[in-house]
């Protein structure tokens, strides 16, 4: 997913600002990153939001990675080597983004970052990895333009390219869905490209937008919007932004009499969407690459360690692909019997079926995960339950 635009002027500074920083230290830095490597320690820094609107999204990233790390330390680490977590609050801004990812690649010498969970900040640490050749996995960026950066990017979330085409299927033929309204947030990048992917998708597959409207983060009145999609009589609402809006905008649409579900992708996934939205938001679908009704063997025994851990309580997106993220690293690593990112990253290009808890991992040539099954959940009864398990071409 994508972070909202803050500060832009400032950002593209603060990059720039970073980046000339890693060149005027990539000697400092490949040192401490080798440093790290020859250690009895392997350092790995997390990359999220602690505080802030997208701390929903980073929290849970930074507790399945502490898990999966406790559970290799506990057998011996990585070839010998303990992990270290290294953790820092961007709080979801780009300009602290940036600052992070220099941080932990030239003060604390990880050899590997995981994350930011949304793309926005993920495309601005990129390049600052990729300079460093520190390896970047990101474990929920769904948007385009970001393996693009280099070797040392690669992502182990459900891309938004693969899990758009993979719904419309369902809605088509399970679900006999026909007319959808598109809202989108355009202010938003995470937004905007998720819903272009939708518009390209529904092509040639018997859905007809009839509506397309727009509106901002931060927006708190849809009314006008909600009565022009009315009047179109769509079978379901795709909204391309966060649950904050989308709460919002099922009231709003509640308000008025429209019986249409809203579905949208990982943005629009949290408990806060039920929260904000009551009633409202029943029925309410969301497109991610993982529920805890998988019900795979390696999911199983995760949600089970989980709850033991968490007094009960089921993990979510975020804490399985932080978790992946680390099980990922750690078994490159292992396969390329190296802790050194320029050694490791081949590895971890190469991996294969990999039986993750978020589901069956294969890394492409071009970095991209390919991930199967895609869990459609939806709100019901107050809470979230797995409304279809999704086919998705492993190819």
């Amino acid at each position: 997913m994508k972070i909202r635009k803050i500060g832009s002027v400032l950002m593209t500074a603060a990059v720039a600002a970073a980046l000339v920083a890693g060149a005027g230290c990539k000697k400092k830095e490949g040192g401490e990153a080798a440093k790290s490597a020859e250690g009895n320690t392997v350092k790995i820094g997390f990359l999220g939001a602690l505080t802030g609107d997208v701390a929903m999204f980073g929290k849970p990233t930074l507790e399945g990675m502490k898990m999966a790390a406790d559970e290799i330390n506990a057998k011996g680490g990585i070839n010998g080597k303990k992990i270290e977590i290294v953790e820092a609050d961007n709080r979801g801004d780009k300009q602290e983004g940036a600052s992070v990812t220099q941080k932990l690649i030239s003060r604390d010498g990880v050899v590997a970052i995981v994350g930011d969970p949304t793309t926005g900040i993920t495309k601005v640490a990129a390049p600052i990895a990729q300079k460093a050749q520190v390896v970047l996995i990101s474990a929920g960026a769904t948007g385009p333009g970001v393996v693009e950066n280099g070797d040392f990017i690669y992502r182990d979330t459900l891309l938004d390219s693969v899990a758009i085409p993979a719904c419309i299927d369902f809605f088509a033929k399970d679900l006999g869905y026909k007319k959808v309204a598109v809202i989108t947030s355009d202010n938003n990048d995470y937004s905007v490209g998720l819903s272009q992917t939708f518009r390209d998708a529904a092509k040639g597959k018997g859905i007809e937008i009839v509506a397309d409207e727009k509106v901002k983060d931060g927006d708190k009145d849809f009314s006008a919007q909600i009565t022009n999609i009315k009047a179109k009589k769509p079978d379901v609402i795709f909204f391309s932004g966060y649950y904050t809006e989308g709460a919002l905008i099922m009231k709003e649409a509640r308000k008025q009499g429209l019986k249409a579900k809203m579905f949208g992708g990982d943005g629009l996934f949290s408990p806060k969407l039920i929260e904000l939205g009551g009633d409202a938001v029943e029925g309410t679908m969301s497109a991610l690459g993982f529920s805890p009704e998988q019900a795979s063997p390696a999911t199983a025994k995760f949600v089970e360690a989980f709850k033991a851990k968490h007094n009960g309580t089921e993990p979510g997106l975020f804490d399985a692909q932080g978790y992946d993220a680390i099980m990922l690293i750690a078994d490159a690593m292992k396969r390329g019997n190296s802790t050194d990112p320029k050694v490791f990253k081949a590895a971890l290009g190469q991996t294969k079926n990999f039986e993750g808890v978020s589901g069956t991992i294969t890394i492409r040539a071009n970095r991209e995960p390919i991930k199967s099954p895609l869990a459609l959940l939806e709100v019901k009864g107050g809470k979230y339950v797995l409304k279809a398990k999704v086919p998705v071409k492993m190819d």
